[in-house]
């Protein structure tokens, strides 16, 4: 058999290996969805976990049904309006027959990571019908014609601009879409304290209700980046210095971060230690292909710091409200992974036929770089700033704070728990407090009638003035327990014990459905405050109570009181009043 037939033979097997693996690359980066939903339910409240995972899995399927329409179109189509654009063309229906299957699955799958990155920085107070629309519109039309100018044969590729993976298109992309869509949604309740002026004076911290499903969803995010990376690889040695790089980048990253945090905090950081391995990949997402061992470890390294510092400018700099971290991972890194080919190609890497700046390759591809990143980084400004600005002048972005506090999951999907059969508590709602973005503060009482006045809260059991200390116990909606809170606090009570509880009144909480059956009886989450009272008249509880509860609608609560024999305080020994007013 001559040398040239054995030639032909190698070049089809490899062909049709790499078309293989290019299609099981494509399956891994699917599966990067899993990690994304348990990264950013792992990182935020209980409370929200259903919704969390709902957007996750709707994302990719939304972004399915208009990529089919029009992204694959804009992305792959012939070149239009030089280099800018891609035509959209329907040939999936037309002329499947010829159709480009393997391209069409595998920039679909990546499309549906640019869209679920901004997730995340916008988790727990985003309507659902606005995400649903946000997620279209970048899967449909921003992504692609960015993406086309990079990867569809545009004006970037046609001058030698190089994002191997996507730091540029897809990260940077992403996280910049993050940062505008928290802007303008503004932060949570109770993130930021505010003064009289509108100056944040502290930065409230809101765990992650499980760190280890967010750690699950981070090793499987670097399990699939592997596919990220190395799905377009065209030769073996490629592929594996690709993998090589895959590797070291985000350990490195880690590693000095957990120091980095050691040493600023005096104990590593575990979330941030699994963002920093999150930070890594994203760095060396575009240059995965053109560096060596060398470049891997400084881009590692500049992302471990770069990633803790973008989470401290977020939250004490421009006080943007991001849960999960997406801006610092994937913004801030994404451009510098773009900016870092620049600066660290190297044609020793298999394949690669460029040099950047360290390696005697000048100014020239670094340029291109800072091009690429500007351009890109001003088309995705303008237009997903269009985007939130329209769905919030229309639909809304925001949920109300009754929704916000009480959690997504019931409000907007009828779904009472993500944990169905375990009692959670939410430890941060006892930190909540009035800000920019909620109308808490707001005296609803004063606004009704003497008749609704009197008949806002049931009080159950009469209350005998010569009993003396009474127990009161008030039953009331999450949302009025920081106005609750300090309302008692002003009349001068001596203390209070607080439970978060489930229940429901005579209404079995108000008819609540699940998919589209309504339940016999509906718990929802309340709070519950206990009082002992003897120099203040309980009277005087209950209308404070009654004033700072009552919204006039079903729920409001109630009021429960109590004689109290006798009170002991088991580390003095004193008894009743005398044991109510030292602070323990």
């Amino acid at each position: 058999m001559s040398q040239d037939i054995l030639t032909a033979i190698s070049d089809a097997v490899g062909t049709e290996v790499f078309g293989i693996w290019f299609l099981i690359g494509a399956a891994l980066v699917f599966f990067m969805q899993a990690g994304f939903a348990m990264v950013e339910a792992g990182f935020t409240r209980a409370k929200n976990a259903g919704n969390i995972i709902m957007k996750n899995l709707m994302d990719f399927c939304i972004g399915t049904c208009v990529f089919i329409l029009i992204g694959f179109g804009l992305l792959l189509g012939e070149d239009a309006l030089g280099g800018f654009i891609g035509i959209p063309t329907l040939g999936i229906f037309t002329n499947y027959a010829n159709f480009d299957w393997s391209n069409f699955v595998f920039n679909l799958v990546f499309c549906a990571t640019t869209a679920t990155i901004v997730s995340g920085a916008m988790a727990e107070r985003t309507k659902f019908l606005s995400y649903c629309i946000y997620s279209a519109v970048i899967s449909a039309v921003v992504y692609p014609i960015e993406a086309h100018w990079i990867w569809g044969g545009g004006w970037l590729a046609a001058l030698g601009f190089h994002d191997f993976a996507g730091s540029c298109a897809i990260h940077m992309v992403g996280g910049l879409s993050a940062f505008i869509g928290a802007t303008i949604e503004g932060a949570r309740i109770g993130k930021f304290t505010r003064d009289e002026n509108g100056k944040v004076t502290k930065v409230h911290a809101f765990p992650g209700h499980n760190i280890v499903i967010g750690a699950l969803g981070c090793f499987i995010l670097w399990f699939g980046w592997y596919g990220f990376n190395g799905a377009a690889a065209s030769t073996g040695a490629q592929l594996a210095s690709i993998f090589m790089a895959t590797t070291i980048a985000p350990a490195v990253a880690t590693v000095v971060c957990m120091i980095f945090t050691w040493v600023k905090y005096g104990k590593p950081d575990v979330s941030m230690c699994l963002n920093a391995s999150l930070a890594g990949l994203v760095a060396i997402t575009a240059p995965c292909d053109v560096v060596d061992a060398t470049g891997s470890i400084i881009i590692g390294v500049v992302a471990g710091l770069l990633v803790v510092f973008g989470v401290w400018f977020c939250d004490n700099v421009v006080h943007i409200d991001d849960p999960v971290g997406a801006v610092a991972v994937h913004c801030c890194n994404g451009i510098w992974g773009t900016i870092a080919v620049g600066l660290f190609a190297t044609t020793n890497a298999p394949e690669c036929t460029i040099n950047g700046l360290f390696y005697g390759g000048g100014f020239h591809q670094l340029g291109l770089q800072l091009l690429g990143v500007i351009t890109v980084l001003a088309w995705t400004a303008v237009t997903m700033t269009i985007v939130f600005k329209v769905i919030d002048k229309t639909v809304g972005l925001r949920v109300s704070e009754e929704e916000e506090i009480v959690g997504l999951d019931i409000k907007e999907h009828g779904l009472a728990s993500a944990y169905a059969g375990f009692s959670l508590m939410d430890i941060t709602e006892g930190s909540m407090s009035v800000n920019e973005n909620t109308e808490l503060g707001v005296d609803d009482y004063d606004c009704a009638t003497e008749a609704q006045k009197a008949a806002s809260v049931k009080v159950s059991g009469p209350v005998d003035p010569d009993a003396g200390m009474h127990k009161v116990v008030i039953i009331a909606k999450l949302s009025r327990y920081e106005k609750l809170k300090n309302a008692l606090n002003s009349l001068g009570v001596t203390g209070m014990t607080v439970t978060q509880v489930m229940g429901c009144g005579i209404q079995k909480g108000a008819g609540e459905k699940y998919r589209g059956v309504e339940m016999d009886v509906t718990v929802l989450p309340k709070v519950k405050v206990e009082v002992i009272v003897e120099n203040i008249p309980v009277e005087k509880v209950i209308e404070t109570a009654k004033k700072t509860l009552y919204t006039g609608h079903v729920g409001d609560g109630k009021i429960f009181v109590y004689n109290v024999q006798k009170v002991v305080k088991v580390r003095t020994g004193e008894e009743d009043l005398e044991a109510l007013k030292d602070v323990e």
